[in-house]
């Protein structure tokens, strides 16, 4: 069952968003991994969906953000952490197939390849320079942070240093990259409404 609920697409967020499913998975199998012998972490790449990624249209895009405030409308009124029951999931896939889209599961399958592109873009200069750049610039914030509490500073740390590690896939069609920053406004606009 695809995600209902997409994190905040702030450069960030984006670049740790596909890194977030594999770290996810690489720290339950660490913790693993002390506990169990070695099939343990071999059972983490199983845990970690993979993304089908695919040449974006102009006219997915303008779907995703035409469905995007009704998607948010009803997945705003879902308990966190709680599966969708049927009802929900029939409306899901009918606002999607409403705005262009075979289905919700293919209106995820292109949030995911937007987010996975949106990842590497700086929020500074808006332009494409690949997560791992992104994170090692919130490295840096993190890091000159002077307000930041000493534990919030370690996790943050901890986690976008873990990020780097489990890199997201590379973008196979690099297309996408000039079309999504043609969007990029729009996009962090309408997929973002929860950046810090």
């Amino acid at each position: 069952m695809p995600a209902l609920l997409r994190p905040a697409l702030t450069a960030f967020g984006v670049a740790c968003l596909v890194s977030a499913t594999a770290l996810g998975s690489s720290g339950a199998a660490f913790a693993q991994a002390r506990q169990q012998p070695a099939p343990a972490q071999q059972a983490a790449p199983e845990q970690t969906p993979t993304l089908k990624q695919m040449a974006l249209t102009d006219k997915q895009l303008d779907g995703v953000l035409a469905a995007q405030k009704d998607m948010d409308a009803i997945t705003a009124k879902l308990p966190e952490n709680t599966a969708p029951d049927a009802k929900v999931i029939a409306q899901l896939d009918g606002v999607a197939k409403k705005h262009g889209f075979a289905s919700y599961d293919d209106y995820n399958n292109v949030v995911d390849n937007v987010s996975l592109v949106l990842g590497g873009f700086d929020p500074t200069t808006k332009k494409y320079v690949g997560a791992e750049a992104v994170i090692k610039s919130q490295i840096a914030q993190v890091e000159a942070d002077k307000k930041m509490p000493a534990k919030d500073k370690k996790e943050a740390l901890d986690e976008l240093n873990q990020a780097l590690k489990t890199p997201a896939p590379a973008i196979e069609n690099k297309a996408n990259i000039d079309l999504v920053g043609k969007y990029y406004d729009k996009l962090v606009a309408a997929l973002g409404d929860d950046q810090n």
